[in-house]
């Protein structure tokens, strides 16, 4: 199947369709009952067309692979060994299916279980899984049984955002042995305890901890040699809890109210002091704060191989400044090996924040910088501080896929060193010395791959908007191709009426950058018609947001893959989505829009694009303005459009957002508008601003969202209505953040969301739904 793409670019560009006859017609026709339920039932009726689509892989020894590709009617899981042609059942699915039927109440078919994805135990005699209902433990016997199942181990407290200590749970005060198996470590009352094995003999190490500045027994570290004990000693932050009332439980009548932990941009966090004693003396060694001041977050203490130091990474409140801290283990003595400084931020966002130390031993770093405008990696002489640069040019490293210290090679992915769309991402490999750099993944699309323990084979998935997933296992020496394991069949679904979106890309704000993204069209598509264009909104800059992979099903919902993309347009629409800057995966400047400014979401890139897609396109209709929904940071991108920019849109659907990033989460916000809270967060806030708000607007929440304070959404209300705002309000009880995406009830709230486009951007009624009586 061809793709549907042409690139607007300095060179010049090409209309895919050979359309340049003037619109003849405006594309009006209301949708009736039945266009509706073809849409809404659209993801059930394609999703399981395909067959022979995997998806990556994961190995079970070094000889053998297990992963999970459509078949008719659904998906099997399958293992494959190296050097065999066929794959055999991970499991059977016909007894595994009635075995979780019982177990979770409910009817499943085989060819279609409620899991993507399992882990062996016992041998393979087993399996965990998440499924839909929770996580279930299956016996693999003569006859299969399953349970569900809770982890018998402690679990760590809990943190809220990562920096601040739920104290209302226990802390997990399990007692850690020391390597020599001589000693266990242990906090009682608040401080570090060590017990002699033989005997039972115990010592109190510190005697000034409180519950105002305790020791946590959950981050206790041994050095090798079991002569020192380190832990960090802990100052609460402020425990700011977050009370929601569940109004509809579905156990009782009363309503229910729950509280969570979650602090928030400006809260004090939990400040960690490492500190380091010794074994034989039970001398203690604190450690000079200097070097890490102002903490934000501390990653876990690690000796180093020779216990004679350790380290941790250490992050700024504000996020712009990171370092790699070693101290001496003796003396207590710190220094920075490696330190990361920004004017607007550091990326510490996902895999960005990884570093390697080589042997375990501090002499040899491998990390990751945007220090010369793009993410790479470098070599950092851990005794000077000096970097070497191992990758360098126009394009960006990911992530760390594997380091093998053996060969002292890098495997990483990365995005925008090949031709073409420079979201794509590629596997490479190069060496400590940054030579023989080699890119492992030739296919012309997104690629994941898998090594095998031994690091002898890997296997590469890979697809594109219009190639359907290929699976190979290739050599890890050479990147030579073993064996073609599978390539998706989609013939069935293309028939069915699915198209590929058209990938376009055009200049950006500043006339030269060029910003992608991607065109979905009805699917009986009439290019002599003009049809309305809503966005699929999503500028969180901790990533991009446009799909580079051929699967167009999300695992449970249909809102926003392609799929859901498709079943708006068929009611009438073109949709799209932008990655405009601001967002991830590009340059540091690229990203850099986003600081102190998230009310930007890169809208001047996203209008400048629309536009010289409808220069390209006369089917492609802006007279109306252009609609608009999102989720989450989606959901403020949504309504931020009708306050900033409402002579460009003019409809907007806003899902659960952050729509005051004071009111949000403390790391996601914090991460990019900086600490201390200033006036950049009114600047963006869709409260502050609700007085601006032109054009049609729909605020859904979830009542019991536990990433977005559901408050943000009332507060929105609140502003609006003291404005004399008119808008429309949906609250859906008993539903979190996935309301209407990965949450019942889906299809309501997407008949909604179509209803609300259909009314005021198509300009068209809409069926009498209440006209049916349904008990």
């Amino acid at each position: 199947m061809p793709s549907f793409r042409f690139d607007v670019l300095a060179c010049g560009f090409a209309f895919a369709f050979g359309v340049s006859a003037p619109v003849i017609a405006v594309a009006s026709d209301a949708p009736d009952a039945a266009a509706y339920q073809r849409s809404l039932g659209l993801r059930d009726q394609w999703m399981y067309l395909t067959k022979g689509l995997a998806g990556p892989a994961t190995w079970i020894d070094a000889e053998r692979y297990r992963y999970r590709r459509t078949t008719e009617g659904g998906f099997e899981f399958v293992v494959r060994r190296v050097g065999s042609a066929q794959a055999e059942p991970a499991f059977d699915a016909a007894k595994l299916a009635p075995a979780l039927a019982r177990t979770l109440g409910r009817e499943i078919d085989g060819r279609r279980l409620p899991f993507s994805d399992f882990e062996y135990e016992k041998n393979e005699r087993a399996i965990l899984a998440w499924t839909d209902d929770g996580r279930v433990r299956c016996e693999l016997g003569e006859a299969y049984t399953c349970t569900r199942w809770t982890d018998p181990e402690r679990s760590p407290r809990p943190r809220g955002w990562g920096v601040v200590r739920d104290l209302s749970v226990p802390a997990d005060d399990t007692p850690h042995r020391s390597p020599d198996g001589r000693f266990e470590a242990s906090v009682e009352g608040d401080n570090l305890v060590l017990r002699m094995l033989a005997g039972g003999e115990k010592r109190v190490l510190s005697r000034d901890g409180s519950a105002a500045d305790f020791y946590d027994p959950e981050t206790i570290a041994w050095s090798p040699d079991s002569s020192r004990v380190a832990l960090y000693r802990v100052r609460p932050g402020y425990a700011r809890q977050v009370t929601r009332v569940e109004s509809t439980p579905r156990d009782q009548v009363q309503p229910k109210l729950r509280t969570q932990l979650y602090p928030k941009p400006g809260d004090p966090v939990d400040i960690e002091r490492p500190v380091i004693f010794e074994v034989a003396t039970g001398r203690r060694i604190d450690v000079p704060t200097e070097l890490f001041a102002n903490p934000f977050e501390l990653s876990p203490l690690a000796f180093r191989a020779d216990g004679r130091t350790l380290a941790f990474r250490f992050v700024e409140r504000g996020h712009q400044r990171v370092r790699l801290i070693e101290v001496d283990a003796s003396s207590g003595a710190a220094r920075s090996v490696v330190e990361e400084r920004s004017d607007t931020f550091v990326n510490d966002w996902w895999y960005r924040s990884e570093f390697h130390d080589v042997g375990g031993k501090g002499r040899e770093i491998l990390w990751m910088s945007e220090r010369d405008g793009w993410n790479h990696l470098y070599r950092i002489d851990g005794r000077s501080g000096h970097a070497r640069q191992l990758t360098r040019g126009p394009w960006v490293v990911r992530r760390i896929v594997k380091v093998d210290e053996a060969r002292r090679e890098i495997w990483f992915a990365a995005n925008g060193r090949e031709p073409g769309d420079p979201y794509l991402q590629n596997v490479y490999r190069v060496d400590f010395d940054g030579r023989n750099l080699v890119r492992m993944t030739p296919g012309d699309g997104w690629h994941e791959i898998a090594l095998s323990p031994d690091l002898r084979h890997y296997v590469d998935t890979w697809s594109r908007l219009d190639q359907p997933n290929v699976t190979e296992l290739r050599d890890a020496r050479d990147g030579r191709l073993v064996a073609e394991l599978e390539r998706g069949d989609a013939a069935a679904l293309f028939a069915a009426g699915y198209k590929p979106p058209q990938t376009f890309s055009a200049p950006g704000r500043d006339g030269k950058t060029p910003i992608w993204g991607l065109v979905v069209r009805p699917t009986d598509y009439d290019p002599s018609r003009g049809y309305p264009v809503i966005e699929n909104i999503y500028a969180g800059p901790h990533d991009a947001s446009v799909q580079k992979k051929f699967w167009p099903f999300d695992s449970q919902s249909s809102n926003d893959r392609l799929v859901g993309l498709q079943a708006l347009a068929d009611l009438g629409f073109i949709v799209v989505q932008i990655d405009g800057m601001g967002t991830m995966n590009r340059s540091k400047a690229f990203h850099d829009v986003a600081w102190k400014n998230l009310g930007d979401a890169g809208f001047p890139d996203r209008i400048a694009w629309h536009r010289a897609m409808a220069a390209r396109d006369p089917s492609y209709d802006l007279s109306r303005g252009v609609g608009i929904y999102g989720a989450s940071a989606g959901g403020q991108n949504a309504l931020n459009a009708l306050e900033f920019h409402a002579d460009f849109y003019t409809v907007a659907v806003a899902y659960n957002g952050c729509y005051d990033n004071r009111m949000d989460k403390i790391s996601w916000n914090e991460q990019w508008m900086g600490w201390p809270v200033d006036d950049s967060y009114a600047r963006a806030s869709g409260v502050d601003n609700a007085w601006r708000l032109k054009g049609h607007l729909l605020l859904i929440v979830g009542e019991q969202d536990e990433n977005v304070d559901p408050a943000s959404t009332y507060q929105v209300a609140d502003a609006l209505i003291r404005a004399g705002k008119d808008f429309d309000l949906l609250a859906v009880p008993g539903t979190g953040h996935g309301v209407g995406r990965s949450q019942e009830p889906i299809a309501y709230i997407q008949r909604r969301k179509f209803d609300f486009f259909v009314r005021h951007l198509l300009k068209q009624p809409t069926p009498e739904w209440n006209r049916a009586v349904v008990k």
